[in-house]
């Protein structure tokens, strides 16, 4: 049950972050809204969670533990990645924020985002209806797919998984724009590196 509620925590922090960028911008998200974000959301965690498990049946059970560790490691890496990379672009607003590095013979082009992005994604309006909440939510849901499928793997309580993420994914979108709200200056909060570390510790208990 702990890791059910940690993995639908870990999928519902993007959520919260972005409502605390739109609470501090003073934008509404009526309860209709929250809904469609929270169903979206949870949505594509069962799916891609109970085709994991589908997966796993056709596959010994060593293999799938050890792919489902090894994806959950690199998902919860990337997570940590992304946390520092949006923290050394704040601290260098004057750095160009386009990377190009090598890895193994092959160049790789990085644009980074920083939360002030948000600022551009925003209309003149000051509540988000039902077609932008639906825009939100499949944004929000992307990283969930690899994360769930990787949780199906590892022989996750799926219908837990999804139960907990109707809560904390409505939770997490009201507490952010309550917070959001709360603070007088915008906020730079970055969460990424959190997510990060729970997908890692998701991993390592699937040895």
């Amino acid at each position: 049950m702990i890791n059910s509620l940690l993995l639908a925590i870990s999928c519902s922090l993007d959520a919260f972050v972005a409502s605390i960028a739109y609470g501090t911008n003073k934008v509404y998200i009526p309860f209709g809204s929250v809904q469609i974000i929270n169903l979206i959301c949870s949505s594509f965690l069962g799916i891609s969670l109970f085709l994991g498990s589908f997966i796993r049946k056709f596959i010994p059970e060593k293999v799938s533990i050890i792919i489902s560790f090894i994806a959950l490691l690199m998902l919860g890496g990337r997570y940590i990645l992304q946390s520092v990379v949006k923290k050394y672009a704040k601290c260098n607003p004057n750095s160009k924020k386009i990377l190009k590095f090598n890895l193994f013979d092959l160049n790789f082009i990085l644009n980074i985002y920083t939360d002030d992005n948000i600022e551009k994604l925003e209309d003149s309006t000051t509540t988000i209806k039902s077609k932008e909440a639906l825009y939100l939510a499949t944004a929000l849901s992307l990283d969930s797919l690899a994360v769930g499928f990787a949780g199906g793997l590892g022989n996750i309580n799926c219908f837990q998984v999804v139960l907990f993420s109707l809560i904390t994914d409505a939770v997490g979108v009201w507490l952010g724009l309550l917070i959001g709200r709360k603070l007088v200056e915008k906020t730079n909060l970055n969460l990424s590196w959190l997510s990060g570390l729970i997908l890692i510790g998701l991993a390592f208990s699937k040895l």
